[in-house]
């Protein structure tokens, strides 16, 4: 069993998994409406520009936080994105400004109706059928590394 585990943990090195794992975005756990969910904190230039791209899947209350370093009438799209995701933009008290559905593969600019600090992507439909709606607000966003 040692030998096993240790040709599996040589394995992992050597194809970079263990070294991609380490590197990781630092995760949340938020909560909207009593209902919580895991995120993936993209607080740096690199992990906002990679977001959610060329993911297959998303584990159902796993999402992704996009925490901007300026307050902004930002945009998302999803090109080399293959799962249909919902964003919520969020401003600066964790309120939600709007909730956009956004199809894979596209180039369709979502962006905020008003000034946002962050960016919030589910699966899409997640917040939908929590009746979690604009104006509510999202627990835990105190805890993000502040943006770099």
């Amino acid at each position: 069993m040692k030998r096993l585990l240790r040709v599996f943990i040589l394995c992992c090195l050597a194809s970079g998994f263990i070294g991609n794992a380490l590197a990781a975005m630092p995760l949340v756990e938020l909560t909207v409406n009593k209902h919580v969910l895991t995120a993936e904190v993209a607080h740096t230039d690199p992990d906002r520009m990679q977001g959610l791209m060329h993911r297959r899947m998303l584990p159902e209350n796993r999402g992704m936080v996009f925490v901007f370093p300026n307050i902004a009438q930002h945009g998302m799209w999803m090109m080399n994105t293959y799962i249909p995701l919902s964003v919520a933009f969020v401003d600066d008290n964790g309120v939600i400004i709007n909730i956009e559905d956004m199809q894979p593969h596209t180039r369709d600019s979502h962006s905020a109706a008003r000034p946002a600090r962050y960016a919030l992507e589910t699966n899409q439909g997640w917040f939908r059928k929590r009746g979690i709606t604009p104006g509510m607000r999202i627990e835990g966003l105190d805890r993000v590394p502040a943006p770099r």
